[in-house]
């Protein structure tokens, strides 16, 4: 089991409290709240930060969904190439409708969808009918006449004036993205100006979670978001602008760091008074240090989380999503801590079976095999065979461990194999006919009305749920998809499993 470190309770009561201060501070009519980082489904933060609760920040909205409303901001970029959220393996503006989607189950106000820096390109306009004809309120901000540099500029009509005001009602307004660089910082600043204009005080700040600005520099779970954030370039460091205004030390990172005199000079010409703030991570609202119980547990669980941030680079890498340059500062990370890839404590027993099983008989040669860590520590493997992938015998052979099935029983019947790898060819007309891992979950399911071991195995499978894999080839779209659905940490070697140019 892994070890907690982190009280969520206490988390979520220090946050809330921290936030209706922020509200009720002066004689601020409205808080506009940029949320850095997932709003929902935090899975970094809950890697990390053992017995984080990944839906925290949207429990701690419900608490206050009669004062807020959400705004949510997509670049327009980020549509036009189809950037994918790696947790869920989907693009961003489909994560905006799931969003969305996500919001309105929790009885959340969602105000409008704001596409920042708009491009007037097929694909965004798309989005944006797709938007408006069900319903939801999408507002096009254009790239801001003068900045970073000419304050003036920026704060007039010509900038932050050219972009329609967003109708807000409550005293909280949340703004939040699919992912960084979504334009929610100037978002907020474009709406600061407008309701100045219209003779109403209003004030912003950042829910922060990442870095933590009371741990050390260095510390593990500081340096795991630096991991998460390759691409980004983002670099932790000491705010300079705290230090000087208080003395003490705390952790930011470059982006707020070098964007902090900017948005102090933007923020004091919009209100004409001096910026309440004098450090970055005076704008933060971050309480996630004070929810840290076991200090041990968490750089154990961080370390962990950056091993696995290099093994995904190294695939997306082979994959061609990244740079080198990305993929290097990715591996520089884990040696900053200390750490390899044989670290991930199911890595060697994966590499090792299948060395083994390619060493008996030269039919294994393209042989995939995968390898998932217990609840209780200890290791089961699989292989890929002509009847399934590598994903799906791992997970039949764990659960036959969690419920005390005999390794040569069958779950599956051959001839249910036989008849969906028959439909697979026949009717189908795939070029693979050996069963993916979510095909034969479905087999073992429809077994489970007729075979008592079968149903037994499939009570098991949400035991796995948090448990940790490796794979020696790079698993197909679908197969990486399920194991993340099932709550199951998967990574993989950057082999494919074939030749093929065309694989998933």
């Amino acid at each position: 089991m892994v070890r907690k470190g982190f009280d969520p309770e206490k988390y979520i009561e220090e946050q809330t409290k921290y936030i209706r201060e922020r509200i009720g501070h002066g004689n601020s009519q409205r808080l506009y709240l940029e949320f850095g980082g997932k709003l929902v489904h935090d899975k970094h933060a809950m890697r990390v930060l053992p017995g984080f609760d990944e839906n925290a920040k949207i429990k701690l909205l419900e608490k206050m969904k009669e004062q807020a409303e959400i705004i949510i901001c997509i670049y327009s970029g980020d549509i036009v190439n189809s950037k994918t959220r790696q947790d869920f393996g989907i693009t961003y503006d489909l994560e905006v409708l799931r969003l969305i989607d996500i919001f309105r189950k929790h009885d959340l106000k969602i105000n409008s969808v704001v596409v920042t820096r708009y491009e007037d390109a097929p694909a965004v306009n798309m989005f944006i009918n797709k938007l408006e004809r069900r319903g939801i309120r999408t507002y096009k901000h254009c790239y801001t006449k003068g900045y970073p540099t000419d304050v003036d500029t920026i704060v007039s009509e010509e900038g932050y004036g050219a972009n329609p005001y967003i109708e807000v009602t409550k005293p909280l307004v949340v703004v939040t993205g699919p992912g960084g660089g979504s334009g929610k910082l100037a978002t907020c600043l474009s709406q600061l100006y407008h309701e100045f204009r219209q003779g109403r005080k209003v004030r912003y700040a950042k829910f922060e979670t990442f870095p933590i600005w009371n741990l050390p520099l260095k510390h593990p779970v500081n340096i795991a978001y630096e991991a998460a954030t390759a691409d980004l370039r983002d670099v932790n460091m000491i705010d300079s602008f705290h230090l000087e205004a208080y003395g003490e030390k705390a952790v930011n990172y470059n982006r707020d760091l070098e964007v902090f005199p900017v948005v102090k000079r933007i923020i004091e010409k919009i209100t004409g008074e001096e910026a309440e703030y004098k450090s970055p991570t005076d704008m933060g609202v971050n309480r996630v240090g004070f929810g840290i119980y076991d200090d041990e547990a968490v750089r154990e669980a961080a370390v962990q989380e950056i091993i696995r941030r290099f093994m995904i680079a190294k695939c997306d890498y082979k994959k061609g999503k990244i740079t080198e340059a990305t993929l290097e500062r990715s591996e520089l990370l884990m040696k900053e801590v200390n750490a390899s890839e044989e670290d991930r404590a199911v890595v060697q027993p994966a590499r090792e079976y299948a060395e083994y099983k390619r060493s008996l008989d030269p039919k294994y040669l393209n042989m995939v095999a995968m390898a998932i860590e217990m609840p209780d520590g200890s290791i089961v493997t699989g292989r890929s065979s002509h009847r399934m992938a590598a994903a799906g015998a791992a997970v039949l052979n764990a659960v036959k461990k969690l419920g005390g099935i005999p390794d040569d029983l069958y779950l599956i019947a051959p001839n249910v194999f036989s008849s969906i790898q028959q439909l697979k060819d026949d009717v189908l007309h795939h070029d693979r006919t050996s069963l993916n891992l979510e095909e034969v979950l479905t087999a073992l399911c429809i077994s489970a009305e007729t075979n008592s071991c079968a149903d037994k195995a499939v009570k098991m499978l949400e035991k796995l749920q948090g448990c940790k894999a490796h794979c020696t080839a790079i698993l197909s779209d679908r197969d990486e998809q399920t194991l993340r659905s099932m709550g199951i940490d998967v990574t993989c070697d950057p082999e494919y499993v074939t030749t093929n140019l065309y694989f998933s």
